[in-house]
């Protein structure tokens, strides 16, 4: 099982002191959590795409990339890539060459934002959100499995004779989850492909999260890919720690209290028992994400939301250190200890090149001129 985090990248006032971090410095802070976190023995890092104030992370191959330069193992991921509003030829290319430079460790979660205004910004309407989703992501699979696409659509002007570069790593596309918190539309279009589904599980409480899961899971036997218990699912949740339970509650309430998303609403208490948000010790953590699997059913990532709401980047890394050191080899361990033999683990590039029989040069090459892409023959007319 993959253990890791998540960021959304926003910039929030930090309630106790008054002070706003800069754009400069929240980015630096995002990519030294990141290393922080391959230091501490996590799997995953997964960075959201925003286009709007207060997030910064408009662009998360750049960051990515960096970050890929100065790790070693850890896989990368988005934790949204808006399917809906960008360029699924644009996607195809930027996550190939992130692949490359990363050497394979790259997936993407397909999402469709929580911006309404994001849609228009990038000449889209929200009304035809789910449905720009299904017919750009079906574009996006044939760019990275055809060398050469004719293609034409509702939502996209037409392809004719176009060869996406460079082509995927090994011959083997990027693994793809699906990010949903309520579409179920999400949740079969993962299904249909064999894709992964990934809850974010942070808003709702576990009875919501069990019913997307279970019906992904029943719509994933039902296209053939495999038993339900075999799907590809992942977990977000939202953790504070301290060493004692009280101090945690104390330390994080005014975080809570101002947070952008929920502040000014439910209490901490409430919030905490209505939803996966966990605040208290290190073993009240490993208890309660230990009990996702009662109603996720065996899973393949969790990841974690620790680094929100204001934040400073000292408490972020020891939180960093809390889950390296504490929370997730227990975690490791006790989830081993309960996984069916039957049930896979999470895809990663090398799994996936071996299923594929190998991997293979998948580089196009044309008799083309360098520059302009003509062939002598059409020079020549």
């Amino acid at each position: 099982m993959q253990f890791g985090i998540f960021t959304v990248s926003d910039i929030t006032t930090d309630p106790t002191t008054g002070r706003t971090p800069t754009e400069a410095e929240r980015l630096k802070a995002v990519l030294t959590i990141a290393q922080k976190a391959e230091e501490v023995g996590l799997d995953v890092f997964a960075l959201g795409e925003h286009h709007n104030p207060p997030f910064l992370s408009s662009s998360p191959t750049t960051t990515l990339a960096w970050i890929a330069a100065r790790t070693r193992k850890l896989q990368l991921s988005t934790a949204t890539t808006l399917i809906t509003t960008n360029d699924p030829v644009k996607i195809a290319e930027d996550y190939a060459m992130l692949q490359h430079l990363a050497e394979g460790r790259v997936d993407l979660m397909m999402g469709r934002g929580n911006t309404g205004p994001v849609y228009p910004w990038f000449g889209q309407d929200i009304r035809n959100g789910i449905e720009l989703a299904v017919e750009n992501y079906a574009l996006l699979r044939r760019l990275w499995t055809e060398d050469v696409v004719d293609w034409q659509g509702k939502y996209r002007t037409p392809l004719q004779g176009f060869t996406s570069t460079p082509r995927p790593l090994d011959g083997v596309p990027p693994f793809v989850w699906h990010g949903s918190i309520r579409s179920p539309q999400i949740a079969e279009q993962a299904a249909y492909y064999g894709d992964g589904f990934f809850h974010n599980h942070v808003f709702w409480p576990k009875e919501h999260t069990q019913r997307m899961v279970d019906f992904y899971r029943r719509r994933y036997e039902h296209y053939g890919h495999g038993a339900a218990d075999q799907a590809i699912v992942g977990l977000g949740g939202q953790v504070f720690m301290r060493k004692n339970s009280q101090d945690a509650v104390r330390e994080f309430r005014p975080y809570f209290d101002n947070a952008p998303v929920y502040g000014h609403g439910p209490s901490l208490e409430d919030f905490s028992r209505e939803t996966p948000l966990t605040v208290g010790s290190p073993q009240q953590v490993i208890e309660r994400t230990l009990g996702f699997r009662d109603y996720a059913g065996d899973y393949q990532r969790q990841l974690f939301l620790i680094d929100h709401a204001g934040l400073p980047l000292k408490t972020v890394l020891e939180q960093l250190d809390i889950l390296g050191e504490e929370v997730v080899p227990v975690l490791r361990e006790e989830f081993a200890a309960l996984k069916p033999a039957h049930v896979p683990d999470a895809p990663t590039h090398a799994s996936r090149v071996a299923a594929a029989g190998g991997g293979k040069d998948a580089t196009v090459h044309t008799g083309g001129d360098e520059v302009t892409g003509a062939t002598a023959e059409a020079a020549t007319r």
